[in-house]
C-alpha cells in the first residue's frame, strides 16, 4: 500500500512488558515504550531494572533506535523501519492504561533491597480482544513489482509471452536472513528480517508448487504453473479489481502488473483444466523466436529445430494467450487436459481486447477425465491502438470449476492477415 509522506507525525506511545532474555540466575524485568509514527513501529525505548547485563542491553537498544528516530526527525521526512534487532514477546497498552497497570504489577512483585525482581505474583487474563478493521484496499501490486511486456532480444523486441506469470505475496516477509550478511545494519547479525522483493514472492510460488506436486505427483511443471494461473484471484478481499501502485497512483492492474493474478493455492490443487507442455513445445516455442537460428537452439539444449516449425512463439500452450504485433488478424490454438475426478461440461465466455474480435471454437464442450482437446481462438484486429489491451477467456465448469486464461494483445495493423 502507498505510505504517506509528510513531516508532521502522529505518534502514539505504547507500553510493552516483558521478560528480557535470561543471563544470570537473577529474574529481570523491563519496561519498554514503543513510539509509532504514521502509525507505523519506528523506535523502541527501555526503562530497565536488574543486573549490568540488562544495562548494557538498555544501552545497546536506545543507542541504535534513538539515532534512526532522531535521523528522521532531522530529515522532516518519514521514512519507515522495515525491520528490528530485537523480539520482543508481549503485550501493547494505551498510555492511559499504562499507569494503573504499572502500579498493579509493582505491587505484587516482591523485590530485593538492590530493587531486583524476586518473585512475580500479577496475574492477568487475555480476553475478547478488538476484531482488526483493514480501511486499505488488498492485496496491492506493489510499485517495485517487475512489469511486462517480456522481450525477445537485446533490442527489447516484445515477446508472445505473458510476463510476469503471476502474483504472490512480497512486501514486508518476515524470512529467514543470514547472519554474515553485510546489506543492512538492522539486520546484520540477525537470522531473521523483514524482506521485500521477487526473493520474497518466488518461495511463496516454490511452496504452493511443492504442495501441487505432492498432491499430483505426476503432473509437470507446466502443469502446475497452469494451475496456479488459472485459478488465481483478479478481485481483491472486498470484491473489487485488484489495484496496482504506479507512480503517485493507483490504477485497475493489468496482466502486465500482476500475470494471472493473485496466487490461490485452495483453488491451484483443484483447477479442473490445464494446459500442458513438454520439451518438443518449448523447442518449437525457441525455433519460432524471431532472429534464433539452428546453431543456437543446438548449443543451448543439444538438438536442432524441427523439420516442421510452429509459425509463431504464441503457439505454445501456456496458460495464457500474448499478440505482440498482431497485422489483421491470427489464430491461435490451446490444448486444455481435464485433470478432475469427473467429467465435465464447460462454456466459453470471452471479454475481448479494446480493438481486437475474438471467437473462439468450440463454445461449449464435455471432456472426460484425464481426456484433452484443442481449443481454437481466431483475433482479428478490428482498430489499431499501437498499445497493448487486455482481455480474458473464461471456461466455466459444470462442477464449479472456473478457467480464466487472461488475453494480451498489440494491435499493429487491422489490416492484412498474418
Amino acid at each position: 500500500m502507498p505510505m504517506a509522506m509528510s513531516s508532521i507525525f502522529t505518534i502514539t506511545l505504547l507500553a510493552w512488558f516483558i521478560n528480557i532474555p535470561r543471563t544470570s540466575s537473577a529474574n529481570q524485568e523491563a519496561k519498554v515504550f514503543m513510539v509509532l509514527m504514521e502509525d507505523e513501529p519506528v523506535v523502541m525505548m527501555s526503562s530497565l531494572r536488574g543486573s549490568e547485563d540488562i544495562a548494557m542491553y538498555k544501552r545497546r537498544m536506545t543507542q541504535e533506535h534513538d539515532v534512526f528516530l532522531q535521523s528522521v526527525l532531522e530529515e522532516g521526512s518519514y521514512v519507515k523501519l522495515y525491520s528490528y534487532t530485537h523480539l520482543l514477546n508481549g503485550f501493547a497498552i494505551h498510555a492511559k492504561g499504562e499507569e494503573a497497570l504499572w502500579e498493579y504489577y509493582n505491587s505484587n512483585t516482591i523485590r530485593s533491597r538492590s530493587g531486583d525482581a524476586l518473585f512475580f505474583r500479577a496475574r492477568a487474563r487475555i480476553l475478547d480482544g478488538r476484531r482488526a478493521t483493514y480501511a486499505g484496499r488488498a492485496p496491492v501490486v506493489a510499485s517495485y513489482s517487475s512489469r511486462g511486456p517480456d522481450v525477445n532480444n537485446a533490442i527489447l523486441e516484445a515477446a508472445d509471452v505473458l510476463k510476469p506469470n503471476i502474483m504472490a505475496p512480497g512486501s514486508s516477509i518476515w524470512a529467514a536472513w543470514s547472519p554474515n550478511s553485510e546489506g543492512d545494519v538492522y539486520t546484520k547479525g540477525q537470522s531473521f528480517a523483514l524482506l521485500s522483493g521477487t526473493s520474497m514472492a518466488t518461495p511463496h510460488i516454490a511452496g504452493i508448487a511443492a504442495l501441487i506436486k505432492q498432491k499430483h505427483r505426476h503432473w509437470s511443471p507446466a502443469a502446475i504453473t497452469s494451475a496456479m494461473m488459472t485459478t488465481a484471484d483478479v478481485l481483491d478481499h472486498s470484491g473489487a479489481p485488484i489495484l496496482a501502485q504506479h507512480k503517485n497512483r493507483l490504477a485497475p492492474a493489468t496482466p502486465f502488473d500482476f500475470g494471472a493474478g493473485s496466487v490461490n493455492p485452495s483453488r491451484a490443487i483443484d483447477p479442473g483444466l490445464v494446459f500442458d507442455a513438454y520439451f518438443k513445445n518449448y523447442l518449437q516455442f525457441l525455433c519460432a523466436v524471431p532472429g534464433v537460428d539452428d546453431m543456437s537452439i543446438r548449443r543451448a539444449v543439444g538438438v536442432g529445430c524441427p523439420a516442421k516449425r510452429k509459425e509463431w512463439c504464441s503457439d505454445l500452450n501456456a496458460a495464457s494467450v500474448t499478440v505482440s504485433n498482431l497485422v489483421g488478424s491470427r489464430k491461435v490454438k490451446r490444448r486444455v487436459t481435464n485433470v478432475a475426478d469427473a467429467d465435465e461440461k464447460y462454456t466459453v465466455t470471452v471479454r475481448e481486447p479494446a480493438g481486437v474480435k475474438v471467437r473462439v471454437t468450440p463454445e461449449a464442450f464435455k471432456i472426460s477425465v484425464n481426456a484433452s482437446r484443442f481449443i481454437r481462438l481466431h483475433l482479428e484486429a478490428t482498430q489499431r491502438t499501437n498499445a497493448y489491451t487486455f482481455g480474458e477467456m473464461v471456461l466455466s465448469g459444470s462442477k464449479n470449476h472456473v478457467v480464466r486464461v487472461p488475453i494480451a494483445v498489440f494491435v499493429s495493423s487491422s489490416i492484412g492477415r498474418s
